[in-house]
């Protein structure tokens, strides 16, 4: 058996960075995904000679280690069994409704957990292989929470980094999970920590004090190596953006400019136009912004042809019985919306269910008047960035639930609780009233604030902080 090719820096995450494709001649292709998560590591990678570990997307398929775009991609075969059981099952009924705050009701099976602990003992086993001597794994997100202590076990010569993308609830909530010390232990096998916000950051290391005892005085948690020493992990917010530069050239482009008059004037030319761009996801705040804008539709304070919400809303998770629920409430609401209040030349609500290219999402953007982000519990969304970082001319308006990361950042905005309709419906119109010169001081701060923390800053800043902590972690 050939031995395998050996990298300095590997990054883990559930899914490669690239679509499957079939060709005009019937053969397979690998093209690469549009994410924010490639476009910040693929220089890091490129420098570092560094591979990807990831499932491909389609049950039993796991092609041989290949390159694209000059990214080794290293696949992870997983079973339809295992996507039912892990994904489906524990990561996507079992951690994400746990981690939003129960939302939604988390289901805790046995047989879930156990799928999930072998799928990443498999992961963690495939970094393992392909890691050079000493070299840097950068784990990602919830679904591979159990990685880092496993490639420590394995591995200990290796500098591990983890990321989690989705929020970490409050000790009272997580105590919730069956198997929360395990999580926590498993976590606890990386160097460095990262979370979006400080308060997930801070909910961590109480988890820890709470479940293991050892002492954590932000940023830092001294765990015991078990021969009488401790070593120190860094656990703390490095808030996850964009790559702003992509945004602001495709915006520049004529013919996105022209697409977005041209929706504008499909939509009617109305006064306003209010936009929300989602995963089909019952965090994000749907239902409340449909019924936001109907009540104003209702009152009188807003009119269809002098106003319309069009709603992009991309299809996510349709096995899972919580979703297929949520997806029958929000077009049962539009419908009823739209026959109430339509006209024959104007609709209410332009609700779109599915997804789009990004300079499809751009034009949209540039048409949107106001963007309504109202997620009822998000990691960061990073629909907000994207709509600042489109806005040239300095116009438009972010209404933004105060219960997402990125309004740690965005303080700029129309902060809002989703969860009050009035406040929602204030906010609203408020921001289809706004004067241009309120917008453009807005927009400009929010501008700024983007510019300044993109996404490769974003990488840079958390790779500085995983070689400072492993020089430290070796000088001991």
């Amino acid at each position: 058996m050939t031995e395998p090719q050996l990298y300095d820096l590997v990054v883990v995450a559930n899914r490669l960075p690239v679509d499957r494709q079939t060709a005009a001649d019937g053969s397979i292709v690998w093209a690469r995904s549009p994410g924010g998560l490639v476009t910040a590591l693929e220089p890091v990678m490129a420098a570092a000679e560094g591979a990807w570990v990831g499932w491909v997307g389609a049950p039993d398929t796991a092609p041989e280690p290949f390159d694209v775009d000059g990214i080794r991609l290293v696949p992870v075969p997983l079973s339809a069994a295992e996507i039912e059981l892990y994904y489906e099952g524990f990561s996507n009924d079992t951690l994400w409704p746990l981690y939003h705050d129960v939302i939604a009701e988390p289901s805790f099976h046995r047989e879930w957990w156990d799928a999930y602990t072998t799928v990443n003992q498999r992961f963690a086993d495939a970094a393992a292989r392909i890691a050079a001597p000493s070299a840097t794994v950068w784990v990602h997100d919830y679904q591979l929470q159990l990685v880092p202590r496993m490639l420590r076990e394995a591995r200990p010569d290796l500098t591990i980094g983890y990321f989690h993308h989705i929020p970490f609830p409050p000790y009272g909530i997580y105590a919730q999970l069956p198997w929360r010390r395990q999580v926590v232990e498993g976590l606890l096998g990386a160097d460095v920590i990262g979370f979006q916000r400080v308060a997930d950051a801070g909910n961590f290391s109480r988890a820890v004090r709470r479940l293991l005892g050892f002492a954590a005085k932000s940023p830092e948690i001294r765990v015991p190596d078990g021969a009488g020493s401790h070593r120190s992990v860094v656990a703390k917010a490095f808030p996850i953006s964009i790559d702003v530069e992509g945004y602001e050239q495709l915006a520049e482009r004529p013919e996105v400019q022209e697409r977005a008059r041209q929706i504008r004037a499909g939509l009617g030319d109305p006064d306003t136009v209010f936009l929300g761009v989602d995963r089909l996801d019952y965090t994000k705040g749907i239902r409340h912004r449909l019924k936001a804008f109907g009540e104003l539709l209702d009152e009188g304070t807003l009119r269809v042809g002098d106003a319309v919400l069009v709603q992009v809303a991309s299809p996510s998770r349709e096995r899972v019985a919580a979703y297929m629920q949520l997806r029958d409430e929000i077009e049962l609401t539009v419908g009823r919306l739209n026959g109430t209040h339509a006209t024959i030349s104007h609709s209410a609500i332009a609700y779109l269910h599915h997804g789009y290219p990004r300079e499809e999402m751009v034009a949209l953007y540039l048409a949107a008047d106001v963007m309504l982000v109202t997620a009822l519990r998000d990691g960061m969304n990073l629909v907000a960035k994207e709509y600042v970082a489109c806005r040239l001319r300095n116009d438009g308006v972010l209404v933004l639930s105060e219960f997402a990361g990125a309004a740690d950042e965005l303080k700029n905005a129309l902060l809002i609780n989703p969860h009050d309709i009035e406040g929602l419906k204030e906010a609203m119109v408020t921001a289809a009233r706004m004067p241009r010169r309120e917008q453009t001081t807005r927009m400009r701060a929010l501008r700024r604030r983007v510019h300044d923390n993109d996404v490769a800053h974003w990488s840079t800043t958390f790779l500085d902080t995983l070689r400072h902590a492993s020089h430290q972690s070796s000088a001991r």
